[in-house]
């Protein structure tokens, strides 16, 4: 097998030294004496002196002996390899007579032969192509963290954001429930199809009749009665109400008429306002953190504005209506309509940007807010205004990001719906483009919590906490939960240097517990970096 680190591997071999001949034994004394005895009688004093020899010196008698043999062995070999060598052309002529007899004895009929043997070509050994450099072998293991139990079914994938390289897979492939990492999807649609800058507004415009203004909804969730809210900067019905007011007094037209009706107009959403996969008892009323999805409604159509999550009502549309009224005081009615074209502008108010409602509801992940950029995108990109047209808005905006959105399902933007099917491997790719900032993705990094230090991956919800603490600090992430499923998925800073995007799903029958036990994969993973394998 060719080793490219062995410096012999490949190099021309050394010639083949010949062999040499060992000179016959011959007993000692005076050579006039040898030389002058008859033919016969000297061969058998020969053959005495040998025999003497060998009695005398054993042992150098027995080094001649092997000698002799590889020469004998020597010799049949390279007489075999000549006769199975291909024949030489007619034209080579043997080689000259050496001028040393092979004999030991001197003889006129002796047949002189070769000085020495002629040493055979050897050809080369044809050198490999040096191999490609091996990629170093990973070697650190988070299989223990991987099957612990309270994951359920675990869907999971690890790149290498530089690289590209999947450093880790469990059914990375395969579309799944995402639960609220959804909203990292939705935000990217809203920076692509909204603009990071857009405001929405709330209008009102003088109505067809005398005494009469319509209240148009034009999708803020965070609309406020002016008294406190749990969103920064929210817009008033008391700001609008004063504006109403002081354009209707100015209006010459309007002298000696008060306003009397509040029309509401939430015409810019079609139904239904509840997605029917939805649970509405856990989400709308127990959790307190999904409105009914309406144009028009005040403070998140909460019990209490001040907080994150409270109970919702019924009719968001027709609670703002009256909040409105009241804003405006004295006997006013209220009622739905739809403004009638080209009506004059009576007041205006604005929400804060797209990028801080992306902030607020990416870290507190606030499912309502995200529903109404959900539909906004929709509506922006020509697909409708439903809930059935926020696959097709969101991938129309996604599309313009270079996102490939191939085998995505999207019910909704919050992530609720276990209808949703997107998979880890999605997330890997997307985020690596939020790493990059690429297209202005990078107010979704900025906006995702940290583990151990804010939003909902804070230490007061329980996260990154014990052993796991060890990544506080260094994952970004967006988390999820439905009935069903727990999710993670954002960037790792791990403690190699290494950058890394991955995306954890914990799906079937699983607890509360399975955040602990992803934050514990998570964790394994920051320690990995580079090296993590995918055993």
């Amino acid at each position: 097998m060719h080793d490219p680190n062995d410096p012999r591997d490949g190099a021309e071999l050394p010639p083949t030294e010949p062999f040499t001949t060992v000179p016959d034994a011959v007993e000692a004394g005076p050579a006039p004496a040898r030389a002058a005895a008859a033919p016969a009688s000297l061969a058998s004093r020969a053959w005495g002196g040998v025999l003497t020899s060998i009695r005398t010196h054993p042992s150098t008698w027995l080094v001649a002996a092997v000698a002799c043999a590889f020469v004998v062995i020597g010799a049949g070999a390279f007489a075999a390899g000549a006769s199975a060598a291909p024949e030489q052309p007619a034209a080579l002529t043997a080689p000259a007579p050496s001028s040393h007899s092979a004999s030991a004895t001197p003889s006129a009929s002796a047949t002189p032969t070769p000085s020495a043997t002629p040493t055979p070509t050897v050809t080369p050994r044809p050198t490999a192509n040096p191999a490609a450099p091996a990629e170093a072998l990973k070697t650190c293991s988070v299989a223990a963290e991987a099957a612990d139990g309270r994951l359920g079914t675990l869907e999971a994938q690890v790149m290498d954001a530089k690289t590209g390289e999947v450093l880790f897979d469990r059914n990375g492939t395969t579309p799944a429930p995402t639960a609220s990492i959804m909203k990292t999807i939705t935000a990217a649609g809203a920076l692509a199809a909204l603009g990071s800058e857009t405001k929405i507004a709330t209008t009102v415009v003088k109505g067809a009749k005398p005494g009469q203004v319509v209240l148009v909804g034009g999708g803020d969730p965070t609309l406020s009665r002016g008294n406190g809210s749990w969103f920064q900067g929210a817009p008033t019905l008391t700001d609008l109400a004063a504006q109403v007011k002081a354009a209707w007094n100015a209006d010459p037209a309007n002298a000696g008429q008060p306003i009397t009706e509040v029309v509401t107009d939430a015409s810019l959403f079609g139904g239904p306002m509840w997605q029917s996969s939805w649970d509405e008892q856990e989400e709308r009323v127990n959790q307190g953190s999904t409105a009914y999805i309406a144009a028009l409604m005040v403070d998140g159509d909460k019990q209490d504005p001040t907080k994150l999550e409270s109970p919702r009502g019924t009719d968001p549309v027709g609670t703002a209506g009256q909040a409105f009224a009241q804003a405006l005081g004295g006997n006013v009615t209220v009622s739905s309509g739809t403004a009638p074209s080209g009506a004059k502008q009576l007041g205006v108010v604005y929400s804060q940007p797209v990028s801080t409602l992306l902030n607020e509801a990416l870290e507190n992940s606030d499912n309502t807010v995200m529903e109404m950029l959900a539909r906004l995108t929709a509506i922006k990109e020509g697909a409708g205004n439903t809930f059935t047209a926020i696959d097709a808005g969101e991938k129309a905006a996604l599309k313009t990001l270079g996102v490939d959105t191939t085998g995505l399902t999207i019910v909704d933007g919050s992530g609720l719906s276990a209808d949703n099917r997107v998979p880890p491997s999605f997330f890997t790719k997307f985020m690596i483009k939020v790493l990059n900032r690429e297209s202005g993705l990078g107010l979704i990094y900025d906006s995702l919590p940290v583990a151990g230090q804010t939003g909902t991956l804070a230490a007061q919800y329980g996260r990154f906490q014990g052993d796991s603490a060890v990544a506080a600090g260094h994952v970004h992430a967006k988390t999820g939960w439905i009935v069903g499923g727990y999710t993670l998925a954002g960037i790792i800073d791990a403690k190699d240097g290494t950058e890394l995007t991955f995306a954890i799903y914990a799906l079937g029958n699983v607890g509360d517990s399975a955040k602990s036990a992803i934050d514990s994969l998570a964790a394994a993973i920051y320690t990995c970096g580079g090296n993590l394998s995918n055993s």
